[in-house]
């Protein structure tokens, strides 16, 4: 993707959030291009966490600016975001363990559409519920377990299960927070494969710990550190960054 030519989906301008004397955020500047996918990166404790839930309205900024496809976005709560066309996969997400991944799938599909009734019926039978909830497994990988309860397949199968329900909200921004998080290294292959199938028709902000996987899907990095970004930029320009390397990466950075 050529970032030169793209505009900001989303936009943080001087963001901070406090936690007693500790600022958590501290003056965040942060742009994710329209049609990018943008990492950010930082070790435990950085900010990451609380960053993230002020982009999806689950935390009120005490101060600075959100723009969510040039709307100021502010202090909105969680469903306005969502409503705007931000889905983060674990906050849109609810299995019923006791469902099928294409039922739960075609109840993210209904919810969309915003209806609600029948609700429990229609998901469940309704083919233009489960018509599309399927084509969402099949882009996930999970087409094959369509028919099998959430109850009965792996975490890893579960996390791709959460992309494809947040997918099912036909987001502007998918922002997935740890996708790869307790997977081994086939199910986080499977993953980074799906990801890469997405890039350039999803704009995705990916906080992700697993650098291969940091490295192989994103257009730009954002390094936070102590609730500041102190770097931004394609994978060899954050690999090469001095400060980053001190900070974060290491010197295993270049290998």
């Amino acid at each position: 993707m050529n970032t030169a030519s793209q505009q900001p989906i989303l936009k943080t301008t001087d963001l901070c959030k406090r936690f007693g004397g500790v600022f958590a955020t501290d003056n965040v500047n942060l742009d994710v291009l329209d049609g990018e996918v943008h990492a950010l990166i930082g070790p435990n404790g950085a900010g990451k966490t609380t960053l993230i839930s002020q982009l999806s309205g689950l935390l009120k900024p005490d101060s600075g600016r959100i723009e969510f496809k040039t709307r100021n976005m502010t202090g909105k709560p969680a469903h306005k975001f969502a409503r705007a066309g931000l889905a983060r996969s674990f906050q849109i997400t609810s299995l019923f363990a006791d469902m099928t991944l294409l039922q739960n799938v075609a109840l993210a599909v209904q919810a969309h559409a915003g209806h609600s009734f029948n609700f429990w019926r229609n998901a469940t039978l309704d083919k233009k519920l489960l018509d599309p909830a399927l084509s969402y497994l099949e882009t996930t990988g999970l087409a094959n377990s369509a028919g099998k309860q959430v109850s009965e397949v792996s975490h890893g199968e579960r996390r791709q299960l959460e992309v494809a329900m947040a997918l099912a909200t036909e987001p502007s921004l998918l922002l997935l927070d740890e996708p790869m998080a307790g997977m081994g290294s086939e199910e986080s292959n499977l993953m980074i494969n799906i990801l890469q199938k997405l890039s350039g028709s999803k704009t995705i902000l990916l906080i992700e710990h697993d650098m291969d996987a940091v490295f192989t899907l994103a257009d730009r990095i954002s390094v936070l550190v102590y609730g500041r970004i102190i770097a931004t930029g394609k994978g060899d320009e954050i690999k090469a960054n001095p400060d980053v390397r001190a900070a974060y990466l290491g010197e295993e950075a270049n290998a």
